[in-house]
């Protein structure tokens, strides 16, 4: 609404983390844009306006994810006990590379490796902590060009000790409840409560009787299931857990649910689920 007296902007870009200590690249602008052509690491961007009264707040603007479908390299990591060392093969010999690791935006380390020879040792990972490593590549290696030189090579994930799941999925629900069928959906794991790489999910279910009983094993991206071969006017009870390499976890709460004799039942809603007045 003031931008008649706005004489122009300021705008810093500041790479996270930036252990080289410099300070940010200074833009100085008359329009309200600007064209960035950063790497994928993490950047925080703040933007301020001017008049001849000053300087306005900034505005600060963190750089989300961008895919990572298209790098042109590989990145390879081995667990040394705490410590994890990356490989990786170049396809040019940039004069160096840049490595960042971390959980996340704000737990994120910076590293130069000026040699040649394609690995690095990284330490002080913690077990069941999902990393982000990062390698880009430079071919100007002072700590201001970064911002403005550095093209990402590749880009991976890394647990330095797998656990299972603490717990099974949520908001589990029965739909569509049929004489011999029913649709069993349920909404993935939280990435924070798997501690490892989730590989999949067992669903099972039994009778009252416990006269018959069936597991399936699911891969990670699946959320529903059709399960068939029940006998009408039976009472089943429906369990779900997930899975890493390092074994399964707990089961979700036995959720029961009834096969009619006659028609279909719409929905049965169990876990996480409200009836409104």
């Amino acid at each position: 609404t003031q931008s008649e007296n706005v004489l122009g902007y300021y705008v810093n870009v500041e790479r996270i983390p930036n252990s080289c200590r410099d300070s940010p690249n200074h833009i100085f602008l008359k329009e309200r844009k600007v064209l960035l052509n950063l790497s994928l690491a993490y950047y925080r961007v703040n933007i301020s306006a001017y008049n001849k009264a000053g300087e306005s707040p900034q505005a600060i603007y963190i750089v989300p994810d961008f895919s990572t479908t298209d790098l042109p390299g590989q990145i390879h990591v081995k667990h040394q006990g705490t410590n994890a060392v990356v490989t990786w093969t170049p396809e040019y010999n940039p004069k160096c590379f840049v490595v960042d690791w971390g959980t996340g935006k704000e737990d994120m380390r910076m590293k130069i490796v000026t040699s040649a020879t394609g690995n690095f040792t990284l330490d002080n990972f913690q077990p069941y902590k999902l990393y982000k490593i990062m390698v880009h590549a430079s071919d100007v290696c002072q700590c201001e060009s970064f911002t403005r030189h550095e093209k990402t090579f590749g880009v991976t994930q890394f647990y330095s000790v797998e656990g299972v799941p603490r717990t099974g999925p949520a908001n589990v629900t029965i739909l569509n409840i049929t004489k011999h069928s029913a649709l069993v959906k349920w909404t993935e794991i939280a990435a924070e409560d798997c501690l490892g790489f989730l590989q999949g999910y067992r669903i099972s279910y039994t009778d009252s009787s416990r006269k018959k009983s069936l597991a399936v094993t699911l891969n990670s991206s699946t959320t529903s299931y059709h399960l068939t071969g029940m006998k009408e006017k039976t009472i089943y009870h429906v369990q779900i857990s997930g899975f890493t390499n390092a074994g399964e976890g707990p089961l979700t709460l036995s959720q029961p649910f009834s096969t009619p004799k006659f028609g279909t039942v719409e929905a049965l809603c169990i876990n996480s689920c409200f009836m409104h007045y």
